[in-house]
């Protein structure tokens, strides 16, 4: 179970990584041209985009990406007390 929980730990860190890229890039480049932005952006909108239509609009920021760290840092929490 410990190995488990290790793992999915590190993939919930990746996809955090991935989240944090994205949102630099969208500050930078508004319009996802870099190949590097693209992927971020194909792996990351399945989780966003549910989340950011229930969200209201806050003077155009997406909050999204902060919602989804929420999440994630909840979700690791619990499993590092599982994989004790």
């Amino acid at each position: 179970m410990t190995f488990i929980a290790g793992v999915l730990i590190f993939a919930l860190q990746i996809f955090l990584v991935v989240i944090l890229i994205r949102v630099v890039f969208s500050w930078v480049s508004p319009v996802p041209t870099n190949p590097v932005s693209r992927l971020a952006w194909q792996v990351t909108e399945p989780v966003l985009a549910p989340i950011r239509r229930r969200l209201p609009l806050m003077s155009g920021i997406d909050l999204s990406p902060l919602v989804v760290w929420l999440i994630d840092a909840r979700h690791q929490r619990e499993l590092r007390t599982v994989g004790q």
